[in-house]
């Protein structure tokens, strides 16, 4: 009668051992985990095939897949912006969501704000697909310049 009265604690503690045996033996199954990468290197070449999903995240401040429009380039040298602020602006700069279309059907475009090394208030904005982060126009926030870059005079020729 006394074996009786200890079973329902026996078959506790043997369950008890029983799942902790299972854990070990699971954990020993899955996958080494991946090493972390430190995402604040800007400079840092990636693969584009690796780096989509981070790019899928946010916007992706990373300067060695930046393209200019001609449009952007246009802006630039008219508004006297260097390739080398704008680089500073998109890892520095705020993201202005009010002016910016994340929802853009073919890549996401950012607004970005700052102030150059020369003192100057601009806007960028940066598609960022991908593959790559396409420069679409930089704008002075301060001065109203007169560019006369190529498709400014066709930019509401199609709408209603």
């Amino acid at each position: 009668m006394k074996n009786n009265k200890w079973a329902p604690y026996i078959l506790m503690v043997l369950m008890l051992v029983a799942i902790f045996v299972i854990r070990q033996c699971k954990k020993g199954d899955a996958p080494a985990p991946k090493p972390k990468t430190d995402v604040t290197d800007n400079n840092r070449p990636k693969d584009p095939a690796t780096n989509k999903s981070d790019r899928d995240k946010g916007f992706d401040r990373q300067t060695s897949y930046l393209e200019y429009s001609n449009h952007a380039k246009c802006r630039m040298q008219c508004r006297k912006i260097a390739q080398d602020e704008v680089e500073e602006i998109m890892r520095d700069g705020k993201i202005n969501y009010n002016k910016s279309e994340l929802q853009n059907a073919r890549c996401p475009r950012y607004a970005v704000e700052g102030v150059t090394h020369d003192d100057q208030r601009v806007r960028i904005v940066f598609a960022q697909c991908n593959d790559k982060t396409v420069v679409v126009t930089v704008i002075d926030l301060e001065t109203d310049y007169t560019c006369h870059c190529p498709g400014d005079d066709d930019k509401y020729k199609n709408r209603n």
